[in-house]
């Protein structure tokens, strides 16, 4: 398996700890750790194998870091690039709109020539909608810190032995 870029934007410090927990589940020598605020966007050019974390806001809406670094994203050519997407959400308080924003992202990835990988279920969850269900599964990983977070690291060690066969 080739190295993975991991690209995370956290704002309380929830995506940061989830994405360095990401980072040493794949081994460190395996995978490198980047912050969206400290990095040009140019820099995921350098993996074939992309993981993007962010937290979800309010009613669906992407972290704020994320916002700022999608623009330079949205330019370049991602095509042959494998992506995975690890979402923070809190289904409780946001059950109509838990992390929201991985289906627009994804659409965006996609239309760039991305290859989308490491779909997991909503089985264990608890909520009422969201745009990152497709065909009755998430598009990426999702965590609830708030509600679950006794659930995020075998949920984080079974999704990395899924990614080592997709990102194969």
């Amino acid at each position: 398996m080739d190295k993975v870029g991991i690209f995370y934007g956290s704002s309380t410090g929830n995506t940061r700890d989830a994405a360095t927990q990401l980072r040493g589940a794949f081994g460190e020598r395996n995978a490198d750790l980047y912050d969206v605020s400290e990095v040009t966007a140019e820099r995921v050019l350098q993996y074939r194998n992309l993981v993007f974390a962010a937290s979800t806001w309010g009613t669906g809406e992407m972290q704020d870091d994320w916002e700022r670094f999608l623009p330079a994203l949205r330019r370049l050519d991602l095509a042959e690039k494998r992506i995975a997407l690890l979402a923070l959400g809190d289904q409780q308080n946001y059950p109509e709109t838990f992390a929201g924003w991985m289906g627009a992202l994804a659409d965006e990835l996609v239309a760039a020539g991305g290859v989308l990988v490491g779909s997991t279920e909503v089985r264990k969850y608890a909520f009422s909608a969201s745009n990152s269900v497709r065909d009755g599964r998430f598009l990426g990983l999702v965590l609830d810190e708030d509600n679950q977070a006794g659930l995020s690291a075998e949920r984080i060690a079974r999704w990395v032995r899924q990614l080592r066969r997709e990102f194969a």
